[in-house]
């Protein structure tokens, strides 16, 4: 092949790889509902800590996509809304508290099995303190919170699949099975950080990592950073 040739075929499959990273990019921030952002920033005194509580589901019961599994947000009003933009103070302590509703099922990955970035390195399942949980007991691991430009990483540990009071359709009540995972961690500088889950819950999609996986306002979201 002539300098040219080679010179054309190198340009191509720069230009397709840019179209790939361009499309995964916009599937990604291609909303999964209307809406906009949780604003966080005014729940609390200036400098005091911010209570964030979430759900994840195994359906979300309504919308476009009913089936998906998926996360939801309380509000500083207590309306469990379906918004994975949260707006926080930076430098600040924040509190979560995750219900888990889902199942789970022994990770691909056991790194993800392990807690950081959280403060003290722990994170607390019903109330009992861990730092890593082996997938391959108990029910298994249902999907992760994590922030990578933070090092944030919590594994969150799925409810019995046999389970006959599995919730069907957010938002989850405590009346269905559920595991409680609490941890802490502290803001940084204002920015944009994305988050998401790493364990791949997309069924249907090639090693489980479209649909939900990639759309936000389900599997994945920002903290919206800002000075207070």
């Amino acid at each position: 092949m002539s300098i040219g040739g080679r010179l054309a075929t190198v340009v191509v499959a720069f230009l397709v790889a840019v179209a790939l990273v361009v499309t995964a990019v916009a599937v990604f921030l291609a909303p999964g509902t209307p809406g906009g952002v949780v604003n966080f920033t005014k729940a609390q005194a200036a400098g005091q800590p911010v209570d964030l509580t979430v759900q994840t589901v195994g359906a979300i019961g309504f919308g476009a996509h009913p089936t998906w599994v998926s996360y939801l947000v309380k509000d500083p009003q207590g309306k469990w809304v379906h918004e994975t933009t949260w707006k926080l103070p930076a430098h600040t302590l924040v509190h979560m508290t995750i219900y888990q509703y889902d199942s789970g099922s022994p990770l691909r990955n056991q790194e993800w099995g392990q807690v950081q970035g959280t403060i003290g390195g722990t994170a607390t399942l019903n109330g009992k303190t861990y730092s890593q949980y082996d997938s391959y007991t108990g029910n298994g691991v249902g999907h992760t919170f994590a922030v990578p430009t933070l090092d944030l990483s919590v594994p969150l540990i799925g409810v019995s699949g046999s389970a006959t009071n599995v919730c069907g359709e957010a938002p989850c009540h405590f009346n269905s099975a559920h595991n409680i995972i609490t941890f802490s961690f502290k803001t940084p500088g204002p920015g944009n950080y994305p988050w998401q889950c790493f364990v791949p819950c997309g069924l249907g999609y090639l090693y489980g990592n479209g649909g939900p996986m990639s759309t936000q306002n389900y599997m994945g979201g920002f903290l919206d950073v800002v000075a207070q």
